[in-house]
Formats: C-alpha cells, structure tokens, sequence
C-alpha cells in the first residue's frame, strides 16, 4: 500500500526520487522548451524551414527510438540501480559545452558539416534527454513500487521543475540561447550528485539483496525480454500511441511555439509570452500529476487513457480554429490536463496488464519508441505539409487524425479487468461495493450464529 499524506514526505526515496526528477526536467526544459525556436528563428536563432527542422526532429527522434529499447532493456536487467541514470547525467551536465562549441558550429556550417552536426546532436541529445526522460521516468516509476510512494506525486516534481525553468527560458533566448543550454548543465550537474551520491537505506538494503545470488531476483530474464517483441497486444497498442502521442509531440515541439510567437506583433514580446504561458501550464499539469491518479481511481485506466486522447485532439484542433492570442492561450491550457491524462494511465496500463518486472521496457517500447518511431517517419512530411497548407489546414489535418486513433482505441486498447498479467486496478466504486458485499457476509453469518 502507497504511503499517503504526510508521510510521504518523510519517505527518504520518495525524496531521492523526486529531487533527481526535479533536476532532470530543469535540465531539460530550460533549452528544449525554445530548441525550436532556437532552430528557426532568423535573428536569434538558424533561421530553418519548417522542413529543415523536421529533418532534425526525424534524425533525433530515430536515434531516440533505438537508444529507448536498449535504455529499457539494461535497466530491466538493474532493476533499481542507477548505473545508467549517473551516465545520462553526466551527458545532461555536459549539453553546455557541447551546444556552444560543437553542436551550433556544426548547424551553422552547413553542407555535410551540419549533417554529421546533426547526427552527432542526435545521439547526444537522445542519449541525455529524449531517451533519458523515459529511462528516468521508468526508474521513479519502479521505485515508487518498490519503497511505497505514488509515481504521480513524484513525477509532479518534474513537471514543477520544468514549469519554472520555463519562465526564464525565453528571457534568456531573446539574449542569448546559450545562456539556456549552459544553465542545463548547471541543473544537469545538480541531477548528477542526487543520483550518484543520494542513497536511502532502504534502496541500498535492497540493491544487497538483488545482489545475494541465492536470494529470488526481480530483474527479468533474457526470454522475458524478448518475448515483449511477440505480444500482439502491445503492438495494437503501440499503434494507438503512434497515431496519438505522435501528433501531439510534432505539434508542440515543431510548430506551436513558432505559430504563437506569430500572433504577437514582435517575436521577442512573443518569446516572452510563450515563457509566460508554458510555465503556467506546466505548473497546472504538475497539479494534475497529482489529481490524475485520483481521476483514474474512479473512471479506471482505459477510459482516462481514451479521455486524454479526446482533450488532444480537441487542443490541436481548436488552435486551428482560433487564431487571437489570448483564446490560443486558453486552449494551450488543455495541456495541463492532457500529459498526465496520457502519460499516467499509459504507465498503469503496462503494470495491469503485462510483467511488473519488464515494465521499463514495455513502457519505452509501447509509449516513448512508439512515440519516436511516429516522429521519425511524420516530422519531416509535416513539415512541409505546414509550409505548404500553412497552420489552420495542418492543425485540423492533426486533430482529425488524433480522432480517429481514439476510435481505433475503443476497440483495442483492453479494459481494466482484461488480460490482467501484472498488478490488478480495483476502481473505487468496485472496491466499495466489494467491501459492502463482504460486511452484508460477515453480518448474515454473524446473525446465523446467534441462538434462536
């Protein structure tokens, strides 16, 4: 049983665990939440097309996919070690330096110098970020299980850490963008010492006894590994996130803030509202990390999952319907509700209905490789869609493909008591009316034993 209230917060890895997330996301959002303006941007910026950035979104997201199946892999086998998660913090600390005198020389270079530029940003990138999201999320998620937190309380902390590096973060673009990528590094440095020097006795007391050779392990074996490549149901699934979760990534990260900025009449006023906005929203959707879970206690995995779908595709649509910033804004919004009604529910669905012990890679393979997979074939054929069709056609086009992939998943995505191979999900209402049935049992047999 998770520990709840107050004691929570005197749970010493639920503390190790959200620290390290918090730094994580800093880390992260204080460069990615402008990468794209970075990319573009004529003056402050490269000055990309639409299909240019796409080429890089598709090269990143194709060495993400591949690096996210071995992240998931090694990690099954450490369990709760962090061998892994210390590397990926060593990239994160080091995303300052690289950006300044590798990364951005090589884009600016041009020809086969800004190919092998972005080639070599993709495995850095992928490597302490994109895939290292997953990973780390994996982790958080497989400790909370293990020491008594809840995950959604815990990856709050992430989204709270990105919310607040992201009101500084196009301050900072409209001076300098590597003023944002060094000050990765400083928070990347940050989420290095938590995971390489943070150890709660609980979490070192179980490491020794995964590590006793006649003690029973939870990491998985090599043929339960491979044998998530043969589920049917997984890929049906993987294919619902692909035409979901796709979407909504090339849209935020490759056209909304550029179409935001447009509406306001100088890019650097833009800039600074789309910071405004993005760190309010994410300090709504670190709110509703915390809620989501208590929404899915009473309407259940799969339906919070289908919700979550239908508020993307309403977001994406209605921002081709409006074009007037403030109503833009309130539509930005749904974004505080959706992530953790997709990401939540996604996680809970592989524990409910697969092998506890093989759930981080069953969440990069059937979420974030899914995810990748779908940037790596749609962000550069998107982008020139938007070039060609400009904003109002390419984001009805989207929302309009989003609905059709939440009716795809009405009849595959299984319900909460099917196929059932990991941990079971008991809603509320379910969990009342099985406590009332059993207190109706125990009062008829208590009045059967009274004399006559």
């Amino acid at each position: 049983m998770a520990v709840k209230g107050a004691n929570t917060y005197r749970n010493p890895s639920y503390l190790e665990s959200s620290v390290g997330i918090f730094m994580f996301f800093c880390s992260w959002g204080i460069w990615w939440s402008f990468f794209s303006r970075w990319l573009t941007d004529p003056t402050k910026g490269l000055g990309m097309t639409s299909a240019q950035q796409g080429e890089i979104y598709s090269i990143n997201s194709l060495v993400t996919l591949i690096l996210m199946f071995v992240y998931g892999v090694i990690q099954d086998s450490l369990v709760i070690k962090r061998r892994l998660v210390i590397v990926i913090s060593c990239i994160a600390a080091l995303v300052g330096p690289f950006a300044q005198f590798i990364y951005a020389p090589m884009l600016k270079a041009g020809g086969s110098m800004k190919f092998l530029g972005a080639l070599l940003g993709s495995v850095v990138l992928s490597a302490g970020f994109m895939a290292g999201c997953s990973l780390v999320e994996a982790l958080t998620e497989r400790c909370s299980r293990f020491f008594n937190f809840k995950y959604g309380q815990s990856r709050a902390w992430g989204s709270f850490g990105y919310a607040i590096v992201a009101l500084i973060a196009g301050r900072l673009f409209n001076i300098n963008m590597m003023y944002n990528f060094w000050l990765g590094s400083l928070f990347g440095f940050g989420m290095l010492c938590v995971y390489a020097f943070w150890r709660p006795a609980e979490q070192v007391e179980e490491m020794k006894k995964d590590a006793d050779p006649n003690a029973p392990h939870s990491n998985p074996s090599v043929k339960e590994m491979v044998s998530v490549l043969g589920m049917g149901s997984l890929w049906a699934m993987v294919v619902f996130i692909f035409f979901t979760n796709t979407f909504y990534t090339v849209f935020d990260q490759q056209m909304f803030p550029n179409y935001y900025v447009s509406l306001f009449s100088s890019k650097a006023a833009g800039n600074d509202w789309y910071s405004n906005l993005n760190a309010i929203q994410v300090f709504c959707e670190s709110a509703m990390m915390g809620i989501v879970p208590v929404i899915m206690d009473h309407i259940g995995v799969r339906n919070s999952l289908l919700l979550g779908g239908v508020v993307m595709c309403l977001r994406i649509g209605l921002c081709g319907i409006f074009h007037d910033p403030v109503m833009i804004s309130v539509v930005k919004m749904f974004h505080a509700i959706e992530v953790p009604l997709f990401s939540l529910p996604t996680f809970r669905y592989f524990t409910l209905h697969y092998n506890t012990k093989l759930s981080a890679t069953l969440y990069m393979v059937g979420y974030h490789v899914a995810s990748s997979l779908g940037q790596t074939v749609m962000s550069t054929p998107l982008g020139l869609y938007h070039d060609k069709m400009g904003d109002r056609v390419t984001f009805l086009t989207i929302s309009a493909i989003v609905l059709a992939a939440v009716i795809y998943g009405l009849f595959v995505i299984k319900k909460d008591d099917q196929q059932v191979g990991g941990d079971p999900f008991i809603r509320v209402k379910d969990r009342k009316k099985a406590e009332a049935e059993g207190q109706a049992i125990q009062a008829e047999a208590a009045s059967d034993e009274l004399p006559a």
